[in-house]
């Protein structure tokens, strides 16, 4: 087994996905936040350059082609996972969670299944921007996490009828409760409808990959 640059990001963006959970048993929030964006950014990029590298420098290996797939799975499973724990079990975010979820378990059996014939079904460019999607959805949502509690940190102690003067422009708003809210707000809007849309071309490739390995489905055992 040949160890190669590109094997090596690949491999420390599989460690980084149970990393990002982990930040939330081990700092406090919204620490925590920050440093599973930072770390769940930083193990995105990675995924396309262990890709561009392995190709620019002739390094493509079987190895690589095992782990890639897995750790993006890893990296959109755990961190959804944590997403939707801290959203209070929002039926809006745990739908297209559960959808997500389904079909990459769903499809990840269906390759077991077919063993060798499933390295003969090619991912499509629809399926690697349905992972690039996710994966900008769920930094979105992280960053929400940030600014959520950013803002908690700046009205703590304060009563509702001054924060209300605050953003309403009455009392000057030195701590910047406006921006913050408003960051609050367009991240989780955003992380949201591209969480959605995620959820739309995850179903559409997975139905996909099911329509193409149909006719293995159908041979003899």
């Amino acid at each position: 087994m040949k160890w190669n640059l590109p094997n090596i990001l690949t491999l420390l963006r599989l460690v980084a996905a149970p990393g990002v959970a982990v930040m939330f048993l081990y700092f406090t929030r919204p620490y925590a936040d920050w440093f599973a964006l930072v770390l769940f950014v930083g193990a995105a990029v990675t995924d396309w350059f262990d890709g561009y590298l392995a190709r620019a420098w002739g390094q493509e290996t079987k190895l690589g082609a095992m782990l890639d797939p897995i750790a993006d799975k890893a990296m959109v499973v755990i961190a959804l996972m944590v997403i939707v724990a801290f959203s209070s079990w929002s039926p809006w975010l745990v739908l297209p969670a559960t959808l997500i979820l389904f079909r990459e378990v769903f499809v990840s059996g269906l390759r077991e299944y077919l063993g060798d014939v499933a390295g003969t079904l090619k991912v499509t460019q629809l399926a690697k921007w349905k992972t690039t999607l996710q994966m900008i959805a769920i930094a979105v949502l992280f960053s929400q996490g940030v600014f959520e509690h950013y803002l908690g940190m700046s009205v703590f102690g304060m009563d509702q009828q001054m924060i209300e003067a605050i953003l309403d422009g009455e009392v000057e708003d030195t701590l910047g409760l406006g921006w913050k809210l408003a960051g609050m707000e367009w991240a989780g809007l955003l992380g949201l409808v591209l969480l959605w849309v995620a959820a739309v071309l995850t179903a559409i490739t997975g139905f996909d990959y099911l329509r193409k390995a149909l006719p293995h489905l159908k041979e003899p055992i």
